[in-house]
């Protein structure tokens, strides 16, 4: 196929400032509503000139190259992308993870729209790079990196991947309880949830998990017996790590299967016992969710896709 014949996605997000418009309906009353507060208003404006700026850049440079579509990040669950799509994220770094879940092997272009705003580990390109970039990829001369996910499959015939992380627990702030089977172990628990992650996720939420912890160890150990451990594993290990946030054991409920590694082949099940609000999210996206409620079985393990990140 040509590379004139195939299409670019440009993915896109609001800014915080449309957020607060959709919420409080005109901007006059959102710069009420952050004022009152005391923040900075003007921040919010900066931010979004800048990127609607960044948007219109990014639109005319690839509009030169070939057909574009524009993509808001809120149709990214039901939009049908096509197989020789290249799609290219106009960041965070959380909108690139919240694209790739979505795909199937296309490449991924990441363009940091202000620098000095974001830190992109997943944003490479700045949009100066984008025209060069994007005409590389259409030509298959750019390297790719690949991201190994999450995948959580459940017994309904429902599955949801996650790029840098998945929860399985409550929708809101009470107990989850579930059983949780590893290999041959299996137990009861109640718990605020299990946080599944991938090499990718390890530098979020998975290292807070372990600041926590190694604070924790600081104080209750002598400092020469305190670990000090490092979450990080590569993009494309084929392997997840999995913690069980605040286990409460009773008689009923244990907390020995609290944390660990599942290597491709390894699955992490969780059968819920919870008879409503009980969810599986990936990314922090809570929006899109499973259910996870009474009977409903969770197999937890490496996903069978992989995302393409350009480099």
């Amino acid at each position: 196929m040509a590379s004139d014949d195939r299409r670019i996605v440009l993915v896109t997000r609001p800014t915080r400032l449309d957020d607060l418009v959709t919420r409080f309906n005109t901007e006059r009353q959102a710069q009420f509503y952050v004022e009152r507060l005391g923040a900075d208003f003007g921040d919010y404006l900066a931010e979004q000139t800048h990127y609607r700026a960044a948007v219109t850049q990014a639109s005319t440079a690839l509009t030169d190259i070939g057909r574009v579509q524009r993509l808001d990040r809120k149709f990214l669950p039901n939009f049908v992308f096509g197989p020789h799509d290249v799609v290219v994220v106009l960041g965070q770094d959380g909108l690139v993870a919240n694209t790739l879940k979505y795909l199937d092997a296309q490449p991924v272009v990441g363009v940091n729209p202000d620098p000095a705003r974001w830190d992109g580990v997943l944003l490479p390109f700045t949009l100066a790079d984008i025209a060069t970039i994007t005409r590389d990829t259409l030509a298959g001369r750019r390297p790719i990196r690949q991201v190994v996910m999450a995948q959580a499959s459940l017994n309904t015939g429902q599955s949801l991947y996650g790029v840098n992380d998945l929860f399985i627990g409550p929708r809101s702030h009470v107990s989850a309880r579930y059983t949780i089977r590893l290999g041959d172990r299996e137990e009861a628990q109640s718990s605020s949830g299990v946080i599944v992650s991938t090499g990718l996720g390890s530098s979020g939420w998975l290292k807070s998990i372990y600041a926590g912890w190694r604070a924790t160890t600081r104080v209750l150990l002598p400092a020469d017996e305190a670990p000090e451990p490092s979450p990080a594993f590569p993009w494309d290990a084929e392997r997840l790590h999995f913690s069980v946030r605040e286990p409460f054991p009773s008689r009923t409920t244990f907390a020995s299967i609290v944390f660990g590694r599942l290597e491709a082949a390894a699955k992490l099940v969780l059968v819920s016992q919870m008879p409503e609000n009980g969810v599986i999210f990936s990314d922090g996206i809570e929006a899109d969710y499973l259910e996870f409620n009474s009977g409903v079985r969770a197999e937890i393990g490496v996903a069978d896709k992989r995302g393409h990140l350009v480099v």
